[in-house]
C-alpha cells in the first residue's frame, strides 16, 4: 500500500541539496494532491554571533530567506501546485524542522536535502537531517544527490 501524504514540509536553505529536496517534494505533492509548506529557518546561532546593533546583518539574512522561499514557491506553483505556503522561522533548524513546524502544521512528511552546511559545521553542530530523522514524529525523506557515473 502506498502512503498518501496530505501536508508536506520541505526545508530549504538555497543549497543544491535543498533544491533537489524541493523538486522531490513538489513531485510528491503533485501525486498526492497535497499542501506544500516551504520552510526557511533563520539560524539564531548566526544571528547571536553578531552584535546587537548589527541590524543590517539580520535584515540581510531575512531578505535572503524570503528570496529563497519566493524562488521555491515560484517553482512549485510553476509546476501546477496551488496549495503552497511559505514559512520563515527563527531558531535552531534542527528543532524547528523536526518538531516545531510539524506539530504546529500537522505535517505528515518532511523532505530535506542530505547536505546544507559544510563539513566543519556538521562536525561541531551535527547534521540537521540526522537530527530530524531522530526526532520527527512523522515520515522523513532525505534526498541525496545522485553519484556521477
Amino acid at each position: 500500500m502506498l502512503q498518501e501524504y496530505q501536508r508536506i514540509l520541505v526545508a530549504t536553505d538555497g543549497s543544491e541539496g535543498a533544491e533537489l529536496a524541493l523538486n522531490k517534494a513538489v513531485a510528491i505533492a503533485e501525486r498526492n494532491n497535497a499542501k506544500l509548506f516551504i520552510l526557511h529557518v533563520l539560524d539564531t546561532r548566526a544571528i547571536q554571533a553578531t552584535s546587537s546593533s548589527d541590524i543590517h546583518f539580520r535584515d540581510a539574512l531575512r531578505d535572503l530567506g524570503n528570496r529563497v522561499m519566493s524562488d521555491a514557491k515560484d517553482l512549485a506553483t510553476g509546476r501546477g501546485l496551488t496549495d503552497v505556503e511559505t514559512i520563515l522561522e527563527m531558531g535552531s533548524p534542527k528543532y524547528v524542522i523536526a518538531e516545531d513546524i510539524p506539530k504546529r502544521e500537522n505535517i505528515d512528511l518532511i523532505v530535506m536535502g542530505a547536505r546544507g552546511m559544510g563539513a566543519v559545521e556538521r562536525f561541531f553542530m551535527g547534521s540537521v537531517s540526522e537530527n530530524v530523522i531522530r526526532h520527527a514524529s512523522c515520515d522523513v525523506l532525505v534526498v541525496r544527490p545522485k553519484e556521477s557515473e
